[in-house]
């Protein structure tokens, strides 16, 4: 593993493992404009937030039943390459960090060292342009990992089951950071504290129902985690 300079882990937490999509890059909107506008091409007038509440946070693979349950439609993987590579187009003209991504990763990572690690539910091509494009991926190292390399992606826990594993931490001691109903179900059930960031922008997840899927807390501002970490690691450790 890729190492950073040395920290002790913060109190409470062993760990913090990270989404990526709309957590980390400023990706949500790009992705699901293209989703629509395929979607219309098959015959499906989606809106954009129905897209948000049924395709962010899953692999678009997976939700080949709705599709094709409007549209008639079994969409190929000659469909879902054709995809990607929209959609990887338009991530690499137009992906930015999420406000204040940058300066939260600099003091998380000041107080976990390397015990901190990227877990996203989208295919490491994705990933790996993305961190680049945007600069974040000097914080991860070789710690980033796929959900579409395990068994199962979100909203199953094996991502962040593997991300724990490869840290050398007990998932059910960390922190894991979404923003999706299914990224929020797959650290709940991968036994860790599950925070959601939720801004005031029109892809952003319903805040309840990031509540309902097991999010511990619920925050706005990503300028406000490395607050968030301290108080509730304090209270966890006492």
């Amino acid at each position: 593993m890729t190492r950073i300079a040395a920290a002790e882990p913060g109190p409470g937490f062993s760990a913090v493992l990270f989404d990526c999509d709309g957590v980390l890059v400023d990706s949500e909107l790009i992705t699901v404009r293209l989703i629509a506008e395929m979607l219309g091409e098959l015959g499906w007038e989606i809106s954009e937030e129905e897209a948000v509440r049924t395709f962010i946070g899953r692999a678009l693979v997976d939700e080949w039943e709705v599709i094709f349950e409007h549209t008639g439609v079994r969409i190929t993987e000659e469909w879902i390459h054709a995809f990607h590579v929209r959609r990887d187009d338009a991530l690499r003209d137009s992906v930015r960090p999420i406000p204040g991504a940058e300066q939260m990763l600099a003091e998380i990572a000041d107080r976990f060292g390397d015990r901190i690690a990227l877990a996203s539910g989208a295919d490491r091509v994705k990933i790996t342009m993305q961190l680049t494009v945007t600069g974040l991926g000097r914080w991860f190292g070789d710690r980033v990992f796929s959900g579409m390399e395990q068994a199962r992606s979100k909203p199953a826990p094996d991502v962040y089951l593997a991300a724990a594993a490869a840290l050398g931490v007990n998932a059910a001691t960390a922190l894991v950071v979404e923003d999706t109903v299914a990224g929020v179900t797959a650290g709940a059930a991968a036994g860790a504290t599950v925070f959601a960031y939720s801004p005031d922008s029109p892809v952003s997840t319903d805040r309840e129902a990031l509540r309902t899927a097991g999010a511990a807390h619920v925050f706005s501002d990503m300028a406000e985690l490395p607050g968030l970490v301290d108080e509730w690691g304090a209270r966890l450790a006492s």
